[in-house]
């Protein structure tokens, strides 16, 4: 299993027991649809390695609590502290109407109401206090807020994503 055909799930916060459990700190807005995964790949050293769950359980809003097979004790449980999770892309929830994952619009068109095409989207900058689609027009990079204001429609099929954004915003990378 490769990395990109993985999502990112959380990672490994602290241990729970002296039993070799561990928490983990779950990037999701969703917590419980993850409280009964049966495996995940775990990043070792940059592979990532299977590791089945004996049981699981929600602990506190966003944390999950996991019991590894073969994971019994607490030197096994610090041993994995840090480590990423990951499960594969396939395990996704579906999503409906104008919401998606990130790493599903890379590639799309972007459309803007006023302006027209913008570029194609290289990639998402959720670094920032508000996620950036990041777009491509002929070599020059373009900015948008992912802002649900700004999202008119995202059509999956032919994988473009209309917008409307505020006059003028477009014209500040082409006016450079």
């Amino acid at each position: 299993m490769k990395k990109e055909d993985c999502f990112y799930l959380g990672k490994i916060v602290k241990k729970y027991s002296y039993k070799g459990e561990l928490l983990v700190k779950l990037d999701t807005d969703e917590p419980e649809l993850y409280e009964n995964i049966d495996a995940v790949f775990m990043d070792l050293r940059g592979n990532l390695v299977p590791f089945f769950v004996e049981s699981s359980q929600l602990h506190k809003s966003d944390l999950l609590r996991l019991k590894f097979e073969d994971v019994d004790t607490e030197v096994d449980a610090e041993a994995l502290l840090k480590s990423e999770l990951y499960l594969p892309l396939e395990l996704l929830p579906k999503l409906d109407g104008n919401k998606f994952y990130f790493h599903e619009v890379i590639g799309f068109k972007v459309i803007d109401s006023n302006f027209g095409e913008v570029g194609t989207i290289t990639a998402i900058n959720d670094s920032t206090a508000q996620a950036l689609f990041e777009i491509d027009r002929n070599g020059i990079e373009i900015l948008i807020p992912m802002n649900d204001e700004f999202i008119v429609n995202v059509d999956k099929t032919n994988r473009t994503i209309e917008v409307k954004t505020p006059e003028g915003l477009i014209d500040l990378y082409l006016n450079e």
